[in-house]
């Protein structure tokens, strides 16, 4: 038979919380990705075509987007004059959105950073034609973080002024 344990006290464990983006994180994958970016253009650069810029289009696209849903979903969640109350179910989904595309943002900031310091360092002509699309990539990428961070930042709750910040403390779980 399962030996049946009394509930603990004090504070649940905070293990299924989903927690803001550490830039620790962020700035591992980037490294990562910048790392493994330098390995495959060192080996294979000679055998890949000019960089393309739709890539770099639709990560600038991606952040502008989500700096207009961030600034929208910040004045929703305050209530501002002339907005709609905000879609609980809408924020949540847009915190998954926030938290991937930081992810995928660093990511990529990560590969094209890693690209751009081995084509400054090689000194051909169809490297030198690739630095700007290269550049350009990481500043857009740079961009999606930024957004992303904002979204997610966005997305939180503000403090009531009426609401006393030690109350929470205060207050057990079995009162509840």
């Amino acid at each position: 038979m399962t030996e049946r344990r009394p509930p603990t006290r004090g504070p649940a464990p905070e293990q299924g919380r989903m927690g803001p983006t550490r830039p620790a994180t962020l700035v591992v994958a980037g490294l990562a990705a910048a790392a493994v970016a330098w390995l495959l253009v060192s080996s294979f650069y000679s055998r890949i075509p000019p960089l393309p810029w739709l890539p770099i289009v639709t990560l600038l696209g991606l952040a502008v987007l989500e700096g207009y849903a961030a600034a929208n979903t910040r004045a929703r969640i305050a209530r501002k004059p002339g907005r709609d109350p905000v879609d609980p179910l809408a924020v949540a989904r847009f915190v998954v959105l926030a938290k991937a595309s930081a992810l995928a943002g660093a990511i990529f900031a990560g590969f094209y950073a890693g690209l751009d310091a081995w084509l400054l360092i090689e000194r051909t002509r169809a490297a030198a034609n690739d630095v700007p699309a290269a550049s350009a990539g990481l500043a857009a990428s740079l961009a999606l973080v930024g957004a992303a961070l904002w979204l997610e930042r966005s997305c939180r709750v503000p403090d009531r002024p009426d609401q006393d910040p030690d109350e929470d403390d205060r207050r057990r779980p079995d009162d509840l």
